[in-house]
Formats: structure tokens, sequence, C-alpha cells
């Protein structure tokens, strides 16, 4: 990819926080042919259209950022909703892309693909060892048929389909709608209401002690673009900083950025999800890659972009 900026790239999903940010890491690297489609433009739950967009358009490259996403709530209470779209949309992409003749293609997973209490930090090979969280069970079955249609599209056809596993994003373009974002956006949006109103306390869901790994998202986008341009033709990659903190810390970290000097209070009738979720990211390093962002200075580009009118529940 690296010796052709012509070469004709499609990112599916480009308007949510992952795929904008592939886009921006394109363009910054000098890319012109990048194809993108948005909802209405292209449904990605039609196979018929998915099919016959791919095979019109031809791409060279494909990016699969799209997904429906949320944090433990919405995962918890849309369950049919999270494993039937990403399947199908998926299937759609991965299978449409072998039939238009796409060979190589970069399929996002996430990190709850792996068993609730597996050792740590989490190795890509832990995969299939154990039961998944049961709040997230519907959705990270989805992601694990991604990733498995790519390993077989490779051993059946020779397909370059690569999956790399991203742990919890934030960035420009996350969603920050209270009950349906993850824990760092629903953070940043507590702390900046709480000083705007003048409140004394910061309520966090659950205890603060589960641990948790955050990487900023033009890192995620980076990682991708690395593994396409080296030409890594299949398997899994985790993606992340290599290094995790409490909800707790993570609470004051961004009480710090946002200048909120109140009290942190923890909702314990809230769930904490899985206990830890480290990855081993010495896959990726191996091959040269590594997180570049720190976290504070993560979370600060993060609340310099942030919008919180949009109450976009389905991100």
């Amino acid at each position: 990819m690296h010796n052709n900026l012509y070469a004709k790239i499609y990112v599916a999903g480009h308007c949510g926080m992952v795929g904008s940010a592939i886009v921006r890491k394109l363009e910054a690297k000098g890319y012109t042919n990048i194809v993108t489609r948005s909802h209405q433009q292209l449904d990605l739950l039609d196979q018929k259209a998915v099919f016959a967009f791919l095979a019109e358009t031809q791409p060279e490259y494909l990016f699969i950022a799209a997904a429906k996403v949320g944090g433990i709530q919405a995962n918890n209470t849309y369950r049919a909703d999270f494993i039937y779209q990403n399947l199908v949309i998926e299937a759609n992409l991965i299978h449409g892309a072998h039939l238009a003749g796409v060979d190589r293609l970069c399929f996002l997973g996430s990190s709850c693909i792996y068993p609730r209490d597996c050792a740590q930090p989490i190795k890509e090979e832990y995969l299939l060892t154990g039961r998944l969280e049961a709040t997230n069970e519907p959705y990270a079955i989805a992601k694990i048929a991604g990733i498995k249609l790519c390993e077989s599209y490779h051993v059946q056809y020779g397909r370059q389909y690569v999956s790399p596993m991203p742990t919890n994003l934030y960035g420009p373009n996350d969603n920050y709608d209270l009950v349906n974002s993850h824990v760092l956006p629903a953070l940043i949006r507590k702390a900046h209401e709480a000083k705007q109103a003048g409140s004394k306390d910061l309520v966090v869901w659950g205890s603060g002690t589960p641990k948790r790994e955050f990487l900023y998202v033009d890192d995620m986008a980076d990682a991708c673009v690395f593994l396409m341009e080296n030409n890594i033709n299949h398997g899994i990659y985790n993606v992340g900083t290599g290094s995790d903190i409490t909800i707790r810390e993570l609470a004051e970290a961004v009480m710090s950025v946002i200048g909120f000097e109140g009290s942190i209070v923890f909702d314990h009738t809230r769930p904490d999800g899985t206990p830890r979720k480290l990855l081993d990211v010495s896959r990726l390093k191996t091959l040269g890659w590594q997180a570049k962002t720190p976290l504070l200075e993560g979370i600060a580009l993060a609340y310099a972009t942030a919008s919180f009118t949009q109450e976009d529940a389905s991100a």
C-alpha cells in the first residue's frame, strides 16, 4: 500500500470514531483515492447493495471499522441488535470483498473477544479458551465470527485479511451519550457537566477497582495502516499501550485534565464488568509498532474535540 498513494482504499464506517481516524491517518500519509459511503448512501445490512457496491468500486484495500458499538449497558440491553447487526455487516463486507477480488482487508475487532477471566496480560492465543463476559457476549461472539471469517478466507482462498484487536479506544468523534457510551467518554462528560454545574461530586459506576487499558484512536488508526503497509497477510494483532490503570485512577486523570476538584462517589449498584483487561502487545511490537500518545495528553485532545450535544445512542 505504501508504494502506491493512488491505491483505491474503502473505509467502511468512516463517520465513526475509528473509521474517521483511519481516514485522517491515510490522508496524512498522502493517500488520495479513499472511498467512503455514509449509511444513507449504503446500508451495510443490505447484502445485495454491499455486494454490488464492492463489485462496482473494486477497492484494493478495505478497512472494516463499521460496527454497532456501545458500553456495558448498551451491550446488555440491545443484545439481539448487537449480535445480528455486527454479524451481518461483517459477513456482507468480508464475503463481498472476496467476491469482488479484494485481496487486502483489515477487520477491526475488540478486546472483549477474550475470555472474561483469562491470564493477564492477554495474548492473542487466549481466544476461545474460556467463557466470555456475560454483559457483552453477543457483541463478542459477532466479533469472534468476523475474526474467523478473515482467518478462513485466508486459509481457503489465500486472502490477506488481518484482524487488529484494539483495547478501549477514545478520542475525536467518540460517543458521549451518558447511557450508551464507554467509560472514558462518559467520565469526560460527567466531569465536564459536574464542573459546569458547580457540583461537589463525580458519580462513577461500579467500585472503581477494575483495571482498564486505554488507547488514543489515532494510534489505533496508525496500527491498522501499519499492518496494511507492511503486508501482514493474516492473523490477530492486539493493539494497545501495554499498561492499564484502575477506573478510580482514570476518573482522577479526567478530573485533572478538566479541572474538576470535587470528590469521586462510586455507584455500587452499577456493574463493574471484567475485573481486568490488559492486552499483551508484544506480537505487534515485534513487527515494529507501538503506541505513541500518553493518556493525559490523549484525554486533553479528546476533551478539546468533544461534543456533548449529540445524543447518539448507536455510535
